[in-house]
């Protein structure tokens, strides 16, 4: 049904009227929220054996964050003037421990110092225990994350069997461990490796209240098959991935990896070009800087 507007001034009834029709149209017809600029890094292992070769041509793409490993305490300083060299900046750091032993404390400590020092805010863990039972590792990373606090870092917990192959085991960790600076690290290609009949959005949706970081990797979607092509080549919902994180106005890091497919071994060449492929598909659908 068409409307008309009143041609003569305003009378308090129509302000109502018209108002209460735009209200009404607001809710049908509610506005899109704006998709968010993320950063944008590449794991630096996505190269394999030509990790040397990703210093010169993430930034030759226009990507300026890495993901790297966090390097010992005497390496920091050549590490930090080779990322100014080639204009990279870090972005999340890989950090390692077994949490089955108390001392994995200790050694998170000096690599969450490190992360402070070098000025990033998300340090990356496989929150791996050994034969030891998962309360040990939740406890361990209770006092990681007091630690983690103090340096203004968040430890991110890698979507692996450990503590969280899913949605709702990454909840159910983040509940145990109740501690706001160990979040989750979610892996796009990760779910559908680790579990039958899943999918990235939906698992997603149910942890995305505890997600600090995410991976951005395809698959074929078959269970524990290694096939993780370039971005866009498998089966994994990335618009969707996307559109939740807009929902709930994630700014957090955005990852690149890449781990190719079994039994085949690309050269340097075909390494980049996966690459190239996989930050021009992200390009095309999302918002990265």
């Amino acid at each position: 049904m068409r409307h008309h507007l009143p041609t003569a001034p305003f009378s308090r009834r129509d302000f109502l009227l018209v108002s209460g029709a735009a209200a009404a149209l607001s809710v049908l017809d509610p506005p899109t929220r704006a998709a968010r600029a993320r950063p944008l890094a590449c794991r630096l292992t996505s190269y394999g054996k030509f990790d040397a070769a990703a210093w010169t041509h993430l930034p030759s793409l226009g990507v300026k964050h890495l993901f790297l490993a966090v390097p010992e305490p005497d390496q920091i300083e050549q590490t930090v003037a080779r990322l100014a060299q080639h204009s990279l900046t870090p972005l999340v750091m890989r950090g390692g421990a077994d949490l089955s032993e108390a001392s994995s404390v200790d050694a998170l400590a000096v690599q969450l110092a490190t992360c402070r020092k070098m000025g990033v805010r998300y340090m990356f863990l496989s929150p791996k225990h050994a034969t030891a039972p998962k309360e040990a590792a939740y406890e361990h990373l209770k006092k990681a994350g007091d630690i983690a606090k103090e340096h203004n870092v968040t430890i991110v917990l890698e979507t692996h069997p450990d503590l969280g192959t899913n949605g709702d085991v990454h909840v159910e960790t983040m509940k145990a461990i109740d501690h706001p600076n160990v979040r989750v690290n979610f892996d796009t290609g990760n779910i559908t490796f680790y579990n039958h009949n899943s999918n990235a959005v939906d698992e997603l949706k149910k942890c995305i209240d505890y997600v600090a970081t995410v991976e951005v990797k395809d698959h074929n979607g078959a269970f524990e098959t290694w096939t993780f092509p370039a971005l866009g080549k498998g089966i994994v919902d990335f618009k969707g991935v996307l559109r939740v994180l807009d929902e709930h106005d994630y700014g957090g890091p955005v990852t690149l990896e890449f781990e190719g497919i079994k039994d085949v071994e690309l050269d340097e060449a075909g390494t980049k070009q996966a690459i190239e492929e996989s930050v021009a598909y992200l390009r095309s659908i999302g918002s990265f800087v």
